[in-house]
């Protein structure tokens, strides 16, 4: 099929589009390009207006009027919640007399993970959807066209189209069939074991662990977890991106694709971290705590994470 024959359009928001629509453009296997997830940061507006995040999903329809694919776009008006730093080149764009901003973010919002970039079952609609973002750019006189943390199964697609590459490298878990946290340790190093034995005993001193999903997650839960994320938000002397309203329609939408840990003392919660589980992955995304204790924080992210990825399966931690 021509591209001539394909019609592309941006959406003023992920939530004009069909649910099933747009989920039939991937495989589920990650959650950050889900139409729960994109529709809840715009229903809360942590997207939108006033947040420098606009959105402006492109949608491409064949001759029939079938939706073959699309891209999770916004016009951004400032390089914040991406991940990626891109503030010499603004800088650079502006002392040569330009205006960078805005310009058109094909990304998760707030989202440093790899996944599908492209949203579409066939490899053939990549190019003309990254020609349409081109377009869109020209027509209305966005500065450039950014895609980041693309998963490498689709780097081809962007090389084809003439975009320019750049890398990065983030480290991830791997399960190698572990039966469970024991299995994993004794991959390792005498010393690695004991140290992580005493770190994760130390951690929870006087505490208790519990693992939320689902309808097990009520308000109050994120009533907690929301101090939690401001605090870390203050420590990084940033301003947290996603409102209060964002964990409660995540929380109703996405429960079960969710993992909320949170450490207790006595009654009272001190710490959490919450997890997406994807298709494959387990994916760690916010962390916060109102009592800094020595090594509280690798215990939640990342052992009580390992240990919930072998449980369920989960080929790697992200």
């Amino acid at each position: 099929m021509s591209e001539a024959s394909l019609t592309a359009r941006a959406m003023p928001s992920v939530s004009h589009v069909p649910r099933d629509v747009w989920d039939n453009l991937t495989d589920g296997d990650n959650p950050f390009v889900s139409h729960d997830f994109l529709t809840a940061l715009e229903q809360s507006g942590s997207v939108g207006p006033g947040t420098g995040w606009d959105p402006a999903p492109i949608v491409m329809e064949d001759p029939s009027g079938l939706v073959v694919g699309a891209l999770p776009s916004y016009a951004k008006g400032h390089s914040q919640g991406e991940y990626v730093f891109d503030h010499a080149w603004a800088d650079a764009w502006q002392r040569a007399g330009g205006n960078y901003y805005p310009k058109l973010q094909i990304a998760a919002p707030f989202t440093p993970a790899t996944g599908p970039r492209i949203l579409t079952r066939h490899a053939a609609y990549g190019v003309p959807l990254l020609r349409a973002a081109e377009q869109l750019c020209a027509s209305n006189d966005l500065s450039s066209a950014h895609a980041t943390f693309v998963e490498p199964e689709q780097m081809a697609l962007f090389e084809a189209a003439g975009w320019l590459a750049r890398s990065d490298i983030q480290f991830h878990w791997a399960n190698r069939g572990y039966a469970d946290f024991d299995d994993f340790l004794a991959a390792l190093s005498s010393r690695k074991r004991k140290a992580i034995r005493k770190e994760r005993v130390a951690a929870a001193q006087g505490l208790t662990f519990r693992h939320l999903s689902g309808s097990e997650i009520t308000e109050a839960h994120w009533d907690a977890f929301w101090v939690f994320y401001q605090d870390t938000g203050a420590r990084k002397w940033g301003t947290p991106y996603l409102t209060r309203a964002a964990f409660s329609l995540l929380g109703e939408r996405m429960g079960d694709q969710m993992i909320l840990m949170l450490a207790y003392d006595g009654d009272q919660p001190v710490a959490g971290a919450l997890n997406f589980i994807g298709g494959s992955a387990l994916y760690g995304r916010y962390w916060g705590c109102t009592q800094d204790r020595p090594f509280l924080h690798f215990e939640l992210c990342y052992y009580q994470a390992i240990d919930a990825a072998i449980a369920r399966g989960l080929s790697r931690v992200e």
